[in-house]
């Protein structure tokens, strides 16, 4: 079972669907949503152990695997039979639904077929429909073609058209295209574009790592004469622009290059691969100028119509250089790809004067802008994209180019420019960048004239699947649940970024105070391993992160401290707590034990002051060393449980002392247990610690108090930059004091979340100052854990550590004042977790959805509670068990797959 949503328009809230196949309409149990690698039916996967998952589809919803066996062939009909020439794994006693391949080696270039078959409780059986992925290259072995280049310099600035011709005289049965660029690109087969990515090949370290695309082409290929064309961008690889971060100095910065293999398998099963090599031809053409940082200069005039045609006349066209590959790592691009995922029509077009234009989308996103205009040849277009406007009603650009250090005019900051064929209705839209924007301000040197209709927004990101769906009866809260995944799709580019406009960087604490909101909302497993992966290719040999990863070299200073870096141990932890899979928490195990082993080297006695601190808060100063070494040791605390995962017994009792060691010098030093109070009492300085698990359990309810008596002494305001951000709502929630935090979190007045919306904000903003000097970005996803909180918090939803990718749920709703009616949904690995509540005079009913194959703890009010129905009636239930607990404040409800209703008084 799976979520459909629609994508997010300014404040609609998202239409909740659930769809499913043939099995679930006839009312049958089935496994459903086979993913390979976490993705439906890939091609060009190098994994040798692919990840093979599926869930339970169950019109009941109360259907439990005792049983699966999985079953893979080359061969699709046999796999319907059950019979598997790779791998049959034998029934296995598990409700695991999802199991590594173990079986012959996976060959490169081949197509697989697989299916699973369970048995449920009662031991009857249930099959799939059978699913396929394909290997690809699996290591540099397979490649056949040269990497090659234009020859120019990477100060040359049109971009280079690559092309060659080659004839098939037999007819095509399949055909793969397989490329690495390093740089962007855009692939052509036969005058048309291949796929629907934007920005591919995702940004990496590309001196450490490169990844290649897969594309099925066989529909693109003819009988006969067939051309192919590449048309190659800058991107990250050579970054032209000045700023602060100085990528124009990354070591591996050159002209773009690639690396391309079109091999074709024949009726008569006989191959072909036609590769990149010297007897290519290259040119320059329309794109006189690219940049991912500032903008693409376009001129039609230039054009070179049926350039990836066959039997284009390239007779002028120049002969191309063979390069050396940037890396000897060049992997699968294994991840959902950026696309241009919502059309966004101008809200309005205002004419400000003969040659000016302001557009309006009424909304803040990435992406690009798509204009459409007929004018005479040689007028000029420059669409200029920016966030907010000046007092005169003119574009204000002073808030997001304050990092570029231009060397001229000739490259402003988040512009296009375009000159006209005069052809006609003309239409143009950026190939090789992005921007962050609400507004284009359109200026033309020859007077044009507009509609509303001659501008479209598209919305890009990586075009991950929507996981979760919050609606209230609180319009400001579903405003800023809104807000929130605008502005983490916003940022999501093959890794998460802090703004789309000023920087494009990836922070990391940025994403790691991001990532539950993230993981909540959206299915955004493959982005994270992509990220860690760059994370192990940054780490320093002694264990030190920089604090923007990918990066040319810059963000390896002083301030990179655990606060920011613990990316590489938070991210990790929480995607094995969402989805059950250990993966990526192995692959990154040493690096966290490097990392953790470098901070207890410059932190003897426990403590450490390395880190940047709660950045950007309203008016407090919170100590350093305490948030620093609060993250120090949740740090310590999960390698210590992933030791204990993967049977490291050593490794799991030295790094549990440490981590006690490092509570014990926290608490030490700076906590006061007759006040209840961390340092100087501050908002952040009471959350950190009570969010992060450093209270001894007998002062909790004391520490936490006082929390909430300094949030009702700001009338409920918030004093906290982003690590009090990330605390504060949960510290509150989890410790009794629900009702505080809502009123926290719907607040309206400065300093709020509440407090950007009711003054436009259609995403959420660097800086509770909306007038702030400096860091005021307006699409930022740093203060982002509001998102997750509203599932936790009201909805009550969070992962067991003990059974983690909701294997077990933990729900513990709270229902505060001025709240009547809330609803939580989540699309966990096994199906969809519900968690809703409405107050009725003085009662609130609640109801809950346990997916299939799973199980749930529902601690709701002791003594307050009673059961409804289950499953739509209101009889006894054996599987659902109260248990009291003795002096507690709640009762302790097990819960098997289904539906309940309880009432609340």
């Amino acid at each position: 079972m799976k979520l459909k949503l629609t994508r997010f328009a300014s404040f609609t809230i998202p239409v909740f669907l659930m769809f499913s196949d043939a099995a679930f309409a006839a009312g049958e149990p089935s496994p459903v949503d086979l993913q390979c690698e976490h993705l439906v039916r890939p091609l060009g996967i190098d994994a040798s152990k692919p990840r093979l998952s599926w869930r339970i589809e169950d019109s009941q919803g109360t259907a439990v695997q005792a049983a699966c066996q999985v079953i893979v062939g080359t061969d699709s009909v046999e796999v319907t039979k059950g019979i598997g020439n790779m791998w049959n794994s034998g029934k296995l006693m598990t409700g695991n639904q999802m199991i590594s391949y173990s079986g012959k080696v996976l060959n490169r270039f081949s197509s697989y077929f697989w299916r699973v078959e369970l048995w449920d409780g009662q031991g009857k059986k249930l099959s799939s429909a059978v699913s396929s992925f394909e290997t690809g290259m699996m290591g540099n072995g397979g490649w056949r073609g040269n990497w090659i280049s234009d020859g120019q310099s990477m100060d040359t600035r049109p971009a280079p058209y690559f092309r060659k011709e080659f004839n098939s005289g037999k007819r095509v049965k399949s055909a793969r295209a397989y490329i690495a660029v390093a740089g962007l690109y855009e692939l052509y087969i036969n005058g048309k574009k291949i796929g629907n990515h934007r920005l591919d090949p995702v940004y990496t370290r590309f001196d450490r790592r490169n990844v290649y695309v897969t594309y099925d082409v066989t529909a693109s290929l003819q009988e006969g004469r067939n051309a192919v064309g590449v048309l190659l961008g800058n991107g990250w690889y050579n970054h032209q622009p000045l700023a602060v971060w100085d990528f124009d100095r990354a070591p591996w910065r050159n002209r773009p290059a690639f690396c391309f293999d079109l091999r074709i398998t024949y009726e008569d099963n006989s191959t072909e691969t036609i590769s990149s090599s010297l007897d290519w031809k290259s040119s320059s053409g329309a794109i006189l100028s690219n940049n991912i940082y500032t903008g693409e200069h376009y001129d039609a005039r230039k054009e070179l119509s049926g350039w990836s045609s066959a039997n284009f006349d390239d007779s002028k066209w120049r002969g191309v250089n063979l390069r050396s590959a940037p890396s000897q790592n060049v992997v699968a691009q294994a991840l959902h790809p950026i696309r241009n995922v919502e059309k966004i029509p101008a809200k309005s077009a205002k004419q400000m004067n003969d040659s000016t234009w302001l557009f309006d989308l009424g909304r803040n996103i990435a992406g690009v802008a798509e204009i459409s205009v007929k004018g005479e040849e040689g007028t000029v277009l420059r669409l200029t994209h920016g966030e907010r406007l000046k007092d005169d009603g003119n574009l204000d650009m002073s808030n997001i180019d304050v990092y570029y250090r231009p060397r001229d005019n000739k490259d402003p900051f988040q512009t296009d420019f375009y000159t006209l064929s005069g052809k006609g209705t003309e239409t143009f839209m950026p190939k090789f960048n992005y921007k962050g924007f609400q507004y284009v301000e359109v200026t033309t040197s020859k007077p044009v004239k507009f509609t509303r209709e001659s501008l479209t927004g598209y919305f890009m990101h990586s075009d991950v699947p929507v996981a979760g769906k919050i609606s209230s009866s609180d319009n400001l809260i579903n405003k800023i649940w809104a807000a929130t995944n605008n502005s983490y799709l916003s940022n999501l580019y093959g890794y998460p970024t802090d703004c789309p406009q000023r920087e494009k960087n990836g922070w990391t604490g940025d994403g790691h105070f991001a990532v539950e909101s993230g993981l909540y909302n959206f299915d955004a497993i493959t982005i994270y391993e992509k990220w860690l992966a760059d994370h192990r290719d940054e780490q320093q040999p002694n264990g030190v992160l920089p604090d923007i990863i990918p990066t040319g070299g810059w963000g390896y200073g002083t301030a990179n401290g655990t606060d920011w870096t613990s990316t590489i141990a938070i991210i990790p932890w929480n995607v094995y707590l969402f989805y059950g899979d250990s993966r990526l928490l192995e692959e990154c195990y040493d690096n966290i034990r490097r990392y953790v082993n470098y901070v207890e080297s410059i932190s003897p006695d426990g403590l450490t002051s390395w880190g940047r601190g709660d950045w950007v808060p309203v008016k407090s100063q919170s100590s350093l060393e305490l948030t620093s070494s609060v993250y120090y040791y949740a740090d310590a605390l999960i390698l210590s449980k992933a030791a204990g995962l993967f049977g490291k017994k050593e490794d799991q009792t030295y790094y549990s002392a440490l981590a006690e060691k490092i509570r014990k010098a926290i608490n030490g030093k700076y906590f006061n247990a007759a006040a209840g109070t961390y340092a100087s009492g501050t908002q952040t300085e009471l959350s950190v610690p009570l969010f992060w698990g450093l209270v001894p359990e007998e002062y909790k309810q004391k520490v936490a108090a006082n929390l909430a008596r300094k949030v009702e002494e700001s009338n409920f305001h918030l004093d906290v930059g982003v690590l009090g951000a990330k605390a504060i709502l949960n510290a509150l929630s989890e410790n009794g004091y629900g009702e505080t935090a809502y009123k926290l979190a719907r607040q309206d007045t400065y300093p709020s979340w509440g407090w950007w919306i009711v003054n436009g904000a259609t995403t959420l903003y660097e800086n509770w100052d909306i007038k702030a000097a400096r860091d005021i970005s307006l699409n930022h996803m740093m203060f982002g854990e509001i998102g997750a909180w509203l599932y936790k918090g009201p909805g009550g939803i969070k992962p067991d550590e003990r059974h983690p990718g909701f294997k077990n749920v933990l729900l513990e709703p709270t229902f505060p004042a001025g709240l009547n009616e809330f609803s939580a949904e989540h699309s966990g690995p096994y199906g969809i977790i519900r968690s809703a509540w409405k107050k009725t005079g003085n009662k609130v009913i609640y109801s809950v959805t346990v997916p299939p194959n799973s199980t749930a703890e529902a601690r709701l009010p002791a003594g307050k509670t009673k059961i409804l129905d289950v499953n739509g009636k209101r009889s006894a239930n054996t599987n659902l068990a109260a248990v009291t607990n003795s002096g507690a404040l709640k009762d302790s409800y097990s819960l098997q797959p289904g539906t309940y209703r309880f009432e609340i008084r």
